[in-house]
């Protein structure tokens, strides 16, 4: 798919070295900018969502395809993701405080959603990866700064001990943002410990499982969505649940052709509200990030909708 659309200069060098100034010189201007933000419904005018996610750097996940540094230029990344903004039929972005203030002071987030990443504490690699403490957003900020929505990880490890502090993490979290009218998406995964390294279990019964364990989270499931990985049988998978559900990307594929027919596919079942991406479309093999967007976007909203 080809575009006229702006490409990845849509970030500007002066933009960049005022925001750098205003960091150091006018903290301020960043808490400005969040009062100042023009926002919208969540539900949109076709009641579906495509955001795309990039809350990865700061569990240290920075790597996509062979490249294990992909995501660790911030100008580059924000740059992508403004691109990625500016294109119609995307909704909003996910990510943890200071992706998103940097695309607010640069003005990237008017009239988009802004989803923050709660726990990130359970830092990809390490031994501690289960227990995934909540060192993001929180959920008196993000009322704060009108944050559309909140995110957490939850890996469900049977062998861990560790679960239990993560399930009791996010039942809180689910409480504190019912009590603030604040929807979180929870993102389940059962996982389990292969030669020391966390793996996500993505079978059909797994998934089914973990979304059983995560939507009873909490005294309350009214302000509770899913947000779950594509995987075979997905008919089943949907019929697990109740709650508004987005469906996960993952790491970038090396089939992308057969990625974006299953997106296809499971979006077309009772429940699913959209994508949430982010490697696969931000960092698309191909390096075109205006198509993949483009293309994705046209997945979740018809084409007649996406306005113009």
């Amino acid at each position: 798919m080809t575009s006229d659309a702006p490409s990845l200069d849509i970030v500007t060098d002066d933009a960049i070295a005022e925001l750098r100034e205003a960091r150091f010189t006018d903290p301020g201007a960043i808490s400005r900018a969040w009062a100042s933000r023009s926002r919208r419904s969540i539900s949109g005018p076709d009641s579906r969502l495509f955001i795309v996610a990039a809350d990865h750097p700061a569990r240290g996940a920075m790597k996509v395809g062979d490249d294990p540094l992909a995501m660790a230029d911030r100008v580059d990344l924000v740059a992508r993701l403004a691109t990625a903004l500016s294109r119609p039929g995307v909704d909003g972005v996910l990510a943890t405080a200071e992706i998103l203030d940097d695309l607010a002071f640069l003005g990237h987030l008017e009239n988009k959603l802004a989803v923050g990443s709660m726990n990130r504490g359970g830092l990809a690699g390490s031994s501690f990866e289960i227990d995934d403490r909540f060192t993001g957003h929180t959920v008196e900020r993000m009322s704060r700064d009108g944050i559309d929505l909140a995110k957490t990880l939850l890996r469900i490890n049977l062998a861990d001990p560790a679960t239990t502090s993560a399930l009791m993490a996010n039942a809180a979290a689910v409480n504190a943002c019912a009590d603030t009218d604040l929807p979180v998406m929870l993102e389940p995964f059962m996982s389990e410990w292969v030669d020391g390294k966390v793996r996500n279990v993505l079978t059909p019964e797994a998934v089914i499982r973990s979304i059983g364990i995560a939507q009873g989270l909490g005294t309350t499931s009214t302000h509770t969505w899913l947000k779950i990985p594509v995987v075979d049988d997905m008919e089943q998978v949907m019929a697990a649940t109740t709650l508004p559900t987005l469906l996960l990307g993952g790491e970038r594929s090396d089939d992308p052709e057969a990625t974006f027919r299953s997106w296809e596919n499971a979006l077309a079942l009772p429940g699913v509200r959209g994508l949430v991406i982010g490697r696969s479309v931000v960092y698309p093999a191909d390096g075109d990030v205006i198509g993949s967007v483009d293309r994705a976007a046209a997945l979740v909203h018809s084409t007649e909708r996406i306005p113009a």
